[in-house]
């Protein structure tokens, strides 16, 4: 006998978060069906092993691949199980999802994020269309995510600043690096803007939750403070304590059950033990990540719904988003800085904590166009002593190291010099060559079929990845580091997805309203990135949890109304 609920959450995200923790606090009943299983703070360890090597906090690839489709340089597409070539798609798969294991770099779009098509035009062979809603419309939600979830900052001004209602963040600043001082100086002679960069990271304790204690093993690994602001720490642990929230984890929904007149009943799902369970419930909200949330509603077929919920006009899956852009990086050497400098700079722990907004849109030097841009993240390499160690295997010939060759190789990089990155973020194109299906022939071991996922890129997004990683690369000289490379490509980083259930005002070429409600289905909403039409020049975690505010918001005048 399946108990009902007032909500019934499929995922416990970036995207469910805000929605648990507004609901459950309004006295509604909810219930949260998460198909990885419940890690709490005492659970995570900064044990590179279990964190980067062994991908405990992602599901075996045996039991659970997804198949990759990728284009050949003769332009067909081949496709492969995550099995096979060992390419892992997974984000973190327990509940909070992946914000457990975000670095938390967290910045708004901007108002022209909300208007590509109108402020830049078509793009030949893209599906590029303006948001429903307009950066107004989630500017009061950016807010309440910077309150609520925490994040530590300094709204510095810019030539692309967003309208703020609030003058600075709630939190002051993480204690930085010198490297910070000296990037500010490098692109203060170029011309740039250099701005700070804000963190979904707590640089003051509250309630319940303590501030960073500046480990810096943020990226891939769980928080041993509760400083950074996952949902499972900021919104699920306090929609807990009010005694209406109820987590089911190891549950992995498999079906949306209709009753013959597009509302769904009930939420069908294998429990740890592999039985069949369900949850009914008044009203369901997928957030379960983009890929595998278009993957639950095309499973979720039935006389209504033929080719899966809410896809009767078949765009469930389609125009899925990544992040363009590209990485690049130099060498800080002893050498060629005082023994002062370089000690500051070899300092652990503290964060660098610097972006470039400076070209978010620029004039293309050919035609004269205005081009959305985008922007540049300053880093140090990640503190994994092991993963640093295992690149440093060969040396520049390609030959392997061992021995006493190597141990004084690795003596050298890690004393004699500090590795300072760049990440290029631009907007990934969507286009009809990305997209997700289900796959006819793979399946995980529920015996479903798993997720096909066509990762086509659009030629554009190179072009503006390139331009923006020249401008990292001459930031970088600025600062006197040597021996930069950088690369752009059009590898999707699977961290960062968005799209697949885009919303609008056309039932025809989207599947949910502006409120995130399914235009078929009477109480479907889908509150994780898959409403993103385009995804901005920035992360995408920030959005997600602000718009997931503001469907909450709506949810609670509906709940309330009885309908």
């Amino acid at each position: 006998m399946s108990k009902k609920y007032d909500v019934c959450i499929v995922g416990s995200g970036a995207g469910a978060g805000p929605v648990i923790y507004e609901l459950s606090k309004a006295g509604f009943k909810v219930a949260v069906l998460e198909k990885g299983p419940w890690y709490r703070t005492k659970d995570l360890t900064k044990d590179e092993i279990t964190a980067v090597r062994r991908s405990v906090y992602t599901p075996n690839l045996e039991d659970e691949p997804q198949v990759l489709e990728e284009q050949t340089e003769d332009g067909n597409w081949e496709a492969e199980s995550t099995f096979s070539s060992g390419n892992d798609f997974w984000n973190g798969s327990c509940v909070g999802g992946s914000s457990n294991f975000m670095s938390g770099y967290f910045f708004r779009m901007k108002p022209n994020d909300f208007q590509l098509h109108s402020k830049y035009g078509e793009i030949d062979g893209a599906n590029i269309v303006d948001w429903p809603i307009s950066y107004e419309d989630m500017e009061p939600w950016y807010t309440k995510v910077e309150e609520v979830v925490g994040i530590s900052g300094n709204a510095k001004a810019h030539r692309f600043k967003e309208p703020r209602s609030t003058e600075n963040f709630p939190y002051p600043p993480l204690v930085e690096n010198i490297i910070s001082e000296h990037l500010d100086k490098a692109s203060e002679r170029l011309g740039y803007e250099m701005i700070p960069t804000p963190r979904a990271i707590l640089s003051q304790p509250r309630e319940r939750r303590n501030a960073c204690y500046y480990s810096n093993y943020c990226g891939s690994y769980g928080c041993s403070s509760d400083a950074k602001g996952s949902a499972r720490v900021a919104l699920v642990r306090e929609a807990l304590l009010s005694g209406n929230c109820t987590v089911i984890p190891n549950a992995k929904v498999f079906h949306l059950e209709t009753d013959g007149n597009k509302k769904i009943v009930k939420a069908n799902y294998y429990d740890a033990a592999g039985t069949r369970q369900s949850i009914e419930a008044g009203t369901f909200i997928v957030a379960a990540q983009a890929v595998e949330t278009s993957r639950l509603l095309l499973m979720s077929k039935n006389k209504e719904f033929p080719n899966g919920l809410a896809n009767n006009q078949g765009q469930v899956g389609k125009n899925l988003l990544f992040s363009a852009g590209g990485v690049g990086g130099g060498y800080l050497y002893a050498r060629d800085f005082d023994k002062k400098t370089f000690e500051e700079f070899m300092r652990p722990g503290v964060f660098v904590n610097r972006s470039i907004h400076h070209f978010y849109e620029y004039e293309d030097e050919k035609s004269g166009k205005r081009i959305k841009g985008g922007a540049i993240d300053f880093l140090f390499e990640h503190a994994n002593s092991m993963t640093r160690a295992i690149k440093q295997k060969w040396d520049n010939r390609d030959h392997l190291l061992y021995g006493t060759t190597y141990k004084k190789h690795l003596s050298s990089y890690f004393k004699d010099l500090r590795k300072i990155k760049f990440e290029v973020f631009a907007d990934w194109t969507p286009t009809d060559q990305c997209y997700i299906q289900l796959d006819p022939k793979v399946k995980d071991k529920w015996g479903d079929p798993v997720a096909r996922i066509r990762t086509g890129y659009h030629p554009h997004d190179i072009e503006v990845g390139r331009y923006l990683a020249k401008k990292g690369e001459a930031v970088l000289k600025q600062l006197g580091a040597k021996d930069i490379a950088w690369s752009v490509s059009g590898d999707p980083p699977s961290n960062l997805q968005a799209g697949g259930c885009r919303f609008g005002t056309d039932p025809k070429n989207s599947v949910l309203d502006p409120n995130c409600k399914a235009h078929e289905v009477k109480n479907l909403y889908v509150t994780d990135g898959s409403f993103m039409p385009t995804g901005g020049s920035v992360t995408y975690t920030w959005t997600i949890y602000a718009n997931a505010f503001r469907v909450a918001a709506h949810l609670l005048e509906v709940l309330k109304r009885g309908n």
